[in-house]
């Protein structure tokens, strides 16, 4: 059609001679896509868009109607349909394997299911079609047979359909009561039909609707059995018939069961994954005979985290990708960075960097990312659940979205970060910062780790904008950490002041007593 040659004269393509090296350059400019389609399939798909069937239906066949050579314009039909059909099954063999016009991957499994499906009701409706007119000559050769039979003369030229004043004068009484002639039409005729016979049976259906459906659903059960239920006759045009069935059959069986299978296999990869992945924990497990509380914990972690990835490592799928890509994707993951207080003064290149080195991490309930006494190794920040902050005196801080726990180490690094003459780090080996409280999961937990080698890095190439007093304020004053490490230190003092006051107090007391 004229949209279809529209759209190719304005589709990109992948030119071939830039395949030698990489992906190939990606030709846009008009022009050249102009050249490339007339010198390729321009005149193939301006033969098959040109109306040739409908020329036939409306100039040769009304030409030919009612004459005895009507039996020719079918065949002329015929062929005319499968001359373009051919052509048109060329140029959708490449959808079949999968791959465009242009040299493009259909990705999606839905995609390659749809595509089969489509050709294979093409198909069903170019063998049905094929089948009814097979059938109208097989019925036209009996009818002839009843003629020759009869010894009328002017019988042949009442077979075929036609109109006018020429069939009211020869109609005649005696051929349309002809038994032979009737049993045609009959199921007890004795004319050998072979796999054509119920098409003999529906050409006296009136209904063009009944008629294209069945045909249609003929050809849908020939292909599906592969003709295993229809004997041909001995007629070599039908026999060759069946064997292109056959044929067509396969082919398509073949095409449509392994894209089926493919398609299959997409929706159910993810789930054989989980499946083998808890085969072979479960199997670990009673290997190294685990207690069975450790057992149950495991086996929590596992559909808790297969649930928030699905089996995906997204690291992986991000170093494949440009630079500029992965950040703009890190910034749109990370997008809960800014929220947290001691980030959202920080400029871009510093999250950038701290986006880069996030990683994901998932805690199951009851599960502690640092207990007290022990060395801090990460930053966590909270993307979904709930923690608890449980200082040393027993005083339990919630923490939930946006929060974050191990900031402390932060502050830590900046104060202990030096540089020597030559902008090089100076590490003091042993220096460690330890944990005065402990963070505890009360809910599962989705969060992101920037670990202690990380943070080291940050803090070391960005250490005078960290040092801000700002940010210094913001890390410092707004802090959970800071602030229960603040509220402690004031309430030691004021209940050290409280003390003072009444040592004072009863001091002054039995001074006042002894006088």
């Amino acid at each position: 059609s004229s949209e279809e040659h529209r759209t190719e004269f304005r589709l990109a393509y992948v030119a071939p001679e830039s395949r030698v090296v990489g992906a190939g350059d990606f030709v846009v400019e008009p022009k050249k896509i102009a050249l490339h389609y007339l010198r390729g399939y321009f005149l193939l798909d301006l033969f098959v868009g040109l109306p040739l069937p409908q020329v036939m239906i409306l100039v040769v066949i009304p030409a030919y109607l009612g004459s005895s050579t009507a039996n020719y314009a079918k065949n002329l039909l015929r062929i005319t349909v499968l001359l373009q059909y051919i052509p048109r099954i060329f140029r959708i063999l490449p959808l079949l394997a999968g791959q465009s016009s242009s040299g493009f991957i259909f990705e999606s499994a839905w995609t390659n299911f749809v595509i089969n499906l489509l050709m294979f009701m093409l198909a069903g409706h170019v063998v049905g079609s094929c089948w009814y007119l097979f059938g109208l000559q097989r019925v036209n050769e009996c009818l002839r047979k009843a003629c020759s039979d009869t010894g009328q003369s002017d019988c042949r030229l009442l077979i075929d359909c036609g109109r006018g004043e020429f069939y009211r004068e020869h109609s005649s009484d005696t051929w349309q009561e002809n038994l032979n002639a009737n049993s045609c039409l009959s199921e007890n005729s004795s004319f050998t039909y072979g796999i054509y016979k119920q098409a003999a049976l529906i050409t006296k259906k009136h209904s063009i609707v009944v008629r294209y459906i069945y045909s249609l659903f003929w050809g849908f059960q020939q292909i599906s059995t592969l003709a295993g239920n229809q004997t041909p006759s001995d007629f070599v045009w039908e026999v060759l018939f069946t064997m292109g069935i056959i044929g067509l059959g396969l082919l398509l069986f073949a095409l449509l069961i392994g894209n089926m299978q493919n398609f299959l296999q997409a929706l159910g990869r993810r789930r054989l994954e989980m499946q083998l992945r808890r085969r072979d924990v479960e199997q670990w497990m009673s290997h190294r005979r685990l207690p069975e509380v450790l057992r149950r914990q495991v086996r929590r972690a596992e559909r808790f985290n297969w649930a928030a990835a699905r089996g995906v490592n997204e690291e992986e799928l991000l170093e494949d990708l440009p630079e500029d890509l992965q950040r703009d994707i890190r910034r749109h993951l990370f997008t809960f960075l800014k929220k947290v207080r001691i980030f959202y003064l920080m400029d871009e290149p510093i999250l950038d960097a701290v986006r880069e080195r996030l990683r994901q991490k998932l805690y199951i309930a009851g599960s502690y990312i640092q207990d007290q006494g022990g060395s801090i190794e990460k930053m966590v920040f909270i993307v979904r659940g709930k923690m608890e902050s449980i200082g040393a005196d027993g005083n339990a801080a919630p923490l939930s979205e946006g929060d974050v726990c191990g900031e402390e180490l932060l502050a830590w690094y900046l104060e202990h970060s030096s540089l020597n003459k030559d902008g090089g780090k100076i590490r003091f080996p042993g220096q460690r910062l330890f944990s005065n409280r402990a963070v505890r999961c009360i809910t599962n937990v989705e969060a992101f780790a920037l670990h202690s080698d990380d943070l080291e890095d940050v803090t070391a190439n960005f250490a005078r904008f960290l040092r801000n007093p700002r940010v210094q304020g913001a890390i410092r004053y707004e802090s959970p950490y800071w602030r229960i490490l603040a509220a402690t230190h004031i309430q030691v003092a004021w209940r050290y002041k409280k003390r003072c006051l009444r040592r004072t107090s009863g001091l002054n007391q039995q001074r006042t007593a002894t006088k």
